[in-house]
């Protein structure tokens, strides 16, 4: 009787350390959104691919934020209205839903509220709210679409970004390697990532970087250890709050899919994962690794990469006679 019961308990063991090991480690598996709206996601889904949102009808969200280059455009800084070179990297949308705020100094507090802000920068996608609304309200099958979803007659900026919220809520990229692994899988990653993940927590890495989204739930000194130097201009949340101490506070970006996500950094200034880490251990821990541990953790980064989220892509409506015509730049 004896025997039996330690079997059972060992068996009980097994069959809970998947969930003891995702537990207690810093960083934690991506789960499907939960709460959807489909109606409003499909909505959010033409007009994050919509270029009509944009002064010159050629500029999208997309644009900025490819979803066949991991959210973003691989640019040290976006593109603009009138070939505009943005000020700052663009960051990636995936998994965006899970950011403590938007942009990289936090200026807007949610997805809703980041979608508006490019529409109406001038040196971004260069319209206004009123024109992106004036254009969209004269589209008769974008008229019955807000209707259906949203129940009233009327298009209006609240709406519009509400839509692109949601279906930006939807970019998470589950099942990664390393969420595998996390999750029970033993053989998920090899010996050489699971010795870059080690060394990632004991070099202090995880103090930032941790959650489901291996970043992005905090503001952190850009240069914490040792100075970061740079010709980029960006103050961080300085900018936001006009406190001195949040001079170079930048929003950790996440580490999901951080191999499809060059250049790093706010400044785009690293153009590979090996730059980069071996920058952040540098300015930010005041270490530098070696060669093979560089590769290691290396290794261990490119596990978070998970499964991006495939659709068919939207037919967008067409316009009519009475919808204000782009504005073309040179």
């Amino acid at each position: 009787m004896k025997k039996r019961s330690i079997f059972l308990l060992s068996s009980i063991a097994l069959t809970l350390t998947p969930l003891v090991l995702a537990s207690n480690e810093p960083i934690q598996p991506i789960k499907a959104p939960k709460g959807i709206n489909t109606a409003q996601v499909e909505l959010g889904k033409k007009l994050f691919f919509d270029p009509r949102l944009s002064k010159s009808g050629f500029i999208s969200c997309n644009s900025c934020h490819n979803l066949s280059m991991g959210g973003t455009d691989n640019l040290k800084s976006s593109i603009g209205h009138h070939w505009n070179q943005g000020p700052i990297n663009s960051p990636t949308v995936l998994n965006a839903t899970f950011n403590l705020a938007q942009f990289w100094d936090g200026r807007a507090k949610d997805l809703k509220e980041q979608a508006g802000g490019p529409i109406a920068n001038p040196g971004e996608m260069g319209s206004t709210h009123e024109l992106a609304v004036e254009i969209i309200k004269s589209i008769p099958a974008y008229q019955q679409e807000f209707k259906k979803t949203f129940g009233s007659d009327g298009v209006d900026i609240d709406k519009i970004t509400q839509a692109i919220a949601e279906f930006e809520k939807t970019l998470v990229t589950p099942n990664s390697r390393f969420d595998q692994w996390l999750t029970g899988k033993k053989d998920a990653i090899s010996d050489q990532e699971k010795a870059g993940y080690q060394l990632f927590k004991s070099s202090g890495c995880t103090a930032c970087h941790n959650g489901v989204a291996v970043g992005g739930n905090s503001y952190q000194k850009m240069g914490a250890v040792n100075p970061y130097k740079t010709d980029n201009k960006a103050e961080g949340r300085f900018t936001v709050t006009k406190k001195d101490a949040d001079k170079l506070m930048f929003k950790v970006p996440t580490l999901r899919n951080i191999e499809l996500t060059y250049p790093y950094f706010h400044d785009g200034n690293a153009a590979t994962l090996t730059e980069a880490v071996n920058t952040m251990g540098d300015v930010q821990l005041g270490k530098k690794f070696s060669k093979d541990e560089t590769a290691s953790i290396v290794a261990f980064l490119k596990t978070l990469t998970g499964d991006r989220p495939s659709f068919t892509m939207p037919i967008l409506p067409p316009s009519v006679d009475s919808t204000p015509k782009p504005v073309p730049f040179k």
